[in-house]
């Protein structure tokens, strides 16, 4: 009894609910998706005109990828609740003049991606309550200048990517509620100086990808409100002075890809809202002292690519709040004046890679107390100050990879204490004593250099492919001594006790000593043996001739040093040479010379077998002939 007694309105409620979405796909078209509350959406190629059963309370209708050509005068009739338009890639390219009386109380009309060159004079005049409409995508060549008449209420227009050449200055005339103007990639080289005049709400422009050879001065004086201008990849080649000074709310500029060699002074100034702001892929040759206004509000600044070979000095000293800078590419920039981030507080990316950056101020960063990126890549650099980043307690990643660092201070990184990622290869480390430092802090600190594995030794040659984080404490010793004693002996003794001073050598001969100066510095000679390494060291007696006894040709003995072999005595120049005593080297090579040997006899067998499975293949296929033809 309790069970029918609810069955009934339980029927009756689940039938009202499941009404609408029947009624709708009773009458919804073929190849059409049409949902309760009026959205319907039609795609294919076999749709020539708009659908005429459509749901009566049709709001928005989406016409894709079809085989339209033309918008007639009676496709939008009977459509009175119709708010929403769009016909997209598709093959439409004549609408008729009369085609949107039917529907005046459209809203938004996107019709992006299709054929249409020409379009009626005043095809859109009767909706007056339009806000949106989107020709994007086209091949409109021109735009009759009363086009948009009538479209009081018009806000978002698109005429982006088609083939204009050119506008009448007073085509938007009349739009003043118009926030959003694109007029991106067209062919566009000028603008008349009022055309913009009545945009007084225009917020966003984009005018970019287009061949605009000069903005003339006062072009943008009308638009007080403009907050995003977009004229990057034009032909710009000059700024008229003050060309900018009055778009007070402007957040984003961007002027880059242009032909711009030189920027006026004061070009940047009364912009204090602007927070983004690109000049990169100019030709620029250099800027003025007095280029950027106040601008607190500035993240991100982009100035790359360019001819200049340095900047000035107060470039960003009104950027406080920059977190972004990307000086970077500048193949001439060679140097950085050394007060250039004075006033960057905020700073947390910092790019200078790929200049031409030959040495650095040991104090240029030392004001960035907030830094956590930088990165000095690809550049010249042949040294860094050992206080370069003293300070960066923030600093999490440095890039110094490919430069021509031969060492670096040892305590170069002792307060980058959160330190994550450094990166040291493709440098000519010179592995002599003054390598030793940062050796140690490499060892110390392995989990740090991410590319540890190709930061290796260029020089000395006894040193070569090893890398900086295999070189041991103990293999510097040598590097303390004082006095580095060094004799010649025929007999294993040592002659009578001498006192050498450094860079000095003694040597017996017949009972007398006759000390010799060795430079400190040794000149590499060429080796005389693919297994051998050969060193020269200049001799010079200290008498006004040079004499050398039959005994020098034995064995030389340096203390606390490597054991060098005799080899040579050539015009006053000792040759030497010495066998690398790095097991774990030998082991190293030894193995890759075995891998390649067995890697190359595997492949030799492999290409025989592939061979021996050919030639069965063939004779398999000979039978199989002849036995068709037999």
């Amino acid at each position: 009894m309790t069970d029918s007694y609810f069955r009934g309105p339980l029927r009756l409620i689940l039938i009202l609910f499941t009404l609408p979405h029947l009624t709708c796909n009773m009458i919804c078209p073929r190849s059409c998706l049409c949902n309760f509350i009026g959205a319907v959406k039609c795609v294919g190629y076999t749709i020539t005109d708009i659908p005429k059963q459509l749901p009566v309370q049709t709001y928005l209708l989406q016409l894709n990828d079809t085989n339209m050509k033309i918008i007639n005068e009676q496709s939008l009739e009977n459509q009175d609740l119709l708010l929403r338009f769009s016909l997209t890639n598709s093959q439409l390219h004549t609408i008729h003049p009369l085609a949107f009386h039917a529907a005046p109380q459209l809203k938004s009309i996107k019709l992006s991606s299709n054929d249409l060159s020409t379009l009626p004079a005043r095809v859109f005049s009767p909706l007056t309550t339009l806000e949106q409409l989107h020709l994007d995508g086209n091949q409109l060549e021109t735009i009759a200048p009363e086009m948009f008449n009538g479209l009081v209420r018009l806000q978002d227009l698109d005429l982006s990517r088609n083939k204009l050449t050119s506008l009448a200055s007073e085509v938007f005339n009349g739009l003043t509620n118009l926030t959003f103007l694109n007029l991106g990639r067209n062919s566009i080289k000028k603008l008349p100086l009022t055309i913009f005049r009545s945009l007084t709400k225009l917020s966003h422009l984009m005018i970019y990808n287009n061949e605009l050879e000069v903005l003339e001065a006062a072009m943008f004086d009308g638009l007080v409100n403009l907050e995003e201008l977009k004229i990057h990849h034009n032909q710009i080649a000059s700024l008229q002075p003050q060309v900018f000074w009055s778009l007070r709310n402007l957040k984003v500029l961007t002027l880059s890809s242009n032909r711009l060699q030189a920027i006026p002074e004061k070009s940047f100034y009364n912009m204090p809202k602007l927070s983004k702001l690109t000049i990169y892929k100019n030709p620029l040759l250099s800027l003025p002292d007095h280029l950027m206004g106040h601008m607190p509000e500035m993240r991100e600044f982009y100035l790359y690519n360019t001819n200049l070979t340095t900047v000035p000095g107060n470039l960003f000293s009104n950027m406080s709040g920059l977190l972004s800078l990307n000086l970077h590419f500048n193949d001439k920039l060679r140097e950085l004046p050394s007060d250039l981030f004075c006033c960057l507080p905020n700073l947390q990316k910092l790019s200078l890679k790929s200049n031409n950056l030959h040495y650095l101020h040991p104090q240029l960063f030392w004001r960035l107390t907030t830094l956590g990126i930088v990165f000095l890549s690809n550049n010249k650099l042949k040294n860094l100050p050992e206080s370069i980043f003293q300070g960066l307690r923030g600093l999490m990643t440095i890039d110094l990879k490919n430069n021509d660092l031969k060492t670096l201070p040892g305590d170069i990184f002792l307060s980058n204490t959160v330190l994550r990622a450094l990166t040291l290869s493709g440098n000519i480390w010179d592995c002599t004593c003054s390598i030793r430092g940062i050796a140690r802090w490499i060892r110390h600190n392995e989990h740090v250099v991410i590319d540890k594995q190709d930061v290796i030794c260029h020089s000395p040659v006894y040193q070569l492919l090893r890398t900086i984080g295999s070189l041991r404490d103990e293999e510097f010793n040598f590097c303390d001594a004082k006095k580095v004693p060094s004799y010649f002996s025929t007999s294993g003794q040592r002659p009578a006790s001498t006192t050498t001073p450094p860079g000095t050598t003694s040597t017996a001969t017949q009972g007398t000593t006759q000390q010799v100066t060795i430079p400190a510095t040794t000149k590499p000679a060429a080796s005389t043996s693919p297994d051998a390494t050969t060193l020269s060291t200049s001799l010079h007696t200290t008498h006004s001739t040079y004499y050398m006894s039959p005994s020098f040709y034995d064995r030389l003995v340096i203390e606390q040093g490597p054991e060098f072999v005799h080899h040579n005595l050539h015009r006053g120049w000792v040759y030497l040479w010495f066998l690398p005593s790095y097991t774990a080297l030998a082991w190293f090579l030894m193995f890759c010379h075995i891998f390649l040997v067995a890697a190359g006899l595997f492949f030799i067998l492999a290409a025989i077998y592939g061979m021996y499975l050919l030639s069965k293949t063939i004779d398999k296929l000979k039978d199989e002939c002849a036995h068709n033809e037999g």
